[in-house]
C-alpha cells in the first residue's frame, strides 16, 4: 500500500520493546522503501529525514551503510538533512 513510512515507525517501536531481528529487518525495509518513493517523487523529502532519524537510532552496523547511501543521494540531490 507504500505506508512505509508508518510501518518504520511502527517497527521501531517493536524493535524496541523486543529486539528481535526480524523487526530490524522490518524496519530496514520500510526505511528503504520510504527512500524508494522519494526518489521515485511519490513522498517528499520530509519522509525521508523522518525515516533516518528512525535509522540513526539503531545499534546495527547496516543502519549506517544504509544511512550513507541516502545521504549521498540527498546531496547529490540539494536536499537538507
Amino acid at each position: 500500500m507504500g505506508q512505509f513510512l508508518y510501518a518504520a515507525k511502527a517497527f521501531d517501536v517493536v524493535e524496541r520493546l523486543d529486539p528481535n531481528p526480524e523487526f530490524w529487518e522490518g524496519k530496514r525495509g520500510a526505511v528503504v522503501g520510504v527512500f524508494q518513493q522519494v526518489v521515485a517523487g511519490r513522498e517528499n523529502s520530509d519522509a525521508l529525514i523522518e525515516a533516518l532519524g528512525l535509522l540513526r537510532g539503531a545499534e546495527q552496523p547496516e543502519a549506517k551503510k544504509i544511512e550513507k547511501i541516502i545521504a549521498k543521494w540527498c546531496q547529490e540531490n540539494d536536499i537538507l538533512i
